[in-house]
């Protein structure tokens, strides 16, 4: 029965939209990444396509409980490069890079808005809403369609009502709250890593990309520097 009931938080973890998505090549890419994802484990967060270093494709992902660890990242990296390569989103040459969805994570489905009520974020709207785009300030969950914050910026409004669907971009903002919270989550994954033994060694094809290091790597790093 316990086993039934989780079967049946994976499938609503893996059939729930993102609500903030992205535009032209990226969302290209997410159409051909989130169902290779979703074959794994995983759900796709973000895909931004920039100009660094050429060209390079940021594709973050995470697990059930929101992690995503660097065997993840290389997991999912194995599943994509192929196909990518087959249905080529990219018409150029391109840097696939997989990475979790870090500390200052986007906040793009519902579900991101309530599990995360308490920290403060900041959010950006496609249209002004009471003369203003952007907002900051900590998070009360959803209220139907709409998500709740109470703004940090001396504004008369305590608290604002804004529609999920009109919002162009959301994501936690770094404290010392937030830094702490993932510290622990980092080194209790941690714990769980080294009782289940390593990864595998297999090495990605990679016929048209090449793959970036992990920014895993680099967030876990960021994150034991501050502690």
């Amino acid at each position: 029965m316990a086993g039934k009931r989780m079967d049946d938080r994976l499938t609503i973890f893996a059939d729930e939209p993102r609500l903030i998505t992205e535009p032209g090549r990226a969302a290209r890419v997410a159409a051909v990444a989130a169902p290779v994802l979703a074959e794994h484990g995983y759900r796709l967060v973000r895909v931004k396509v920039s100009a660094f270093a050429g060209c390079t494709v940021q594709i973050m992902a995470e697990r059930p409980d929101g992690t995503m660890s660097i065997e993840d990242c290389e997991t999912a990296s194995r599943a994509l490069s192929p196909v990518l390569d087959v249905t080529d989103p990219i018409e150029s040459a391109y840097r696939l890079e997989i990475s979790s969805p870090g500390i200052d994570r986007p906040l793009v489905r519902r579900s991101d808005f309530d599990r995360y009520a308490g920290y403060v974020a900041q959010v950006e709207m496609l249209a002004p809403v009471e003369g203003r785009r952007r907002f900051r300030g900590e998070l009360n969950g959803t209220d139907g369609e709409c998500v709740r914050i109470r703004l940090d910026d001396g504004a008369e409004r305590a608290e604002v009502l804004l529609r999920i669907d009109d919002i162009m971009e959301a994501k936690l903002v770094l404290t010392d709250t937030l830094i702490s919270e993932a510290l622990r989550r980092s080194k209790q994954g941690e714990r769980e890593a080294s009782k289940g033994g390593g990864g595998s060694d297999e090495q990605p094809q990679q016929p048209k990309h090449v793959n970036g290091a992990p920014e895993q790597r680099r967030r876990m790093t960021e994150l034991k520097e501050t502690d």
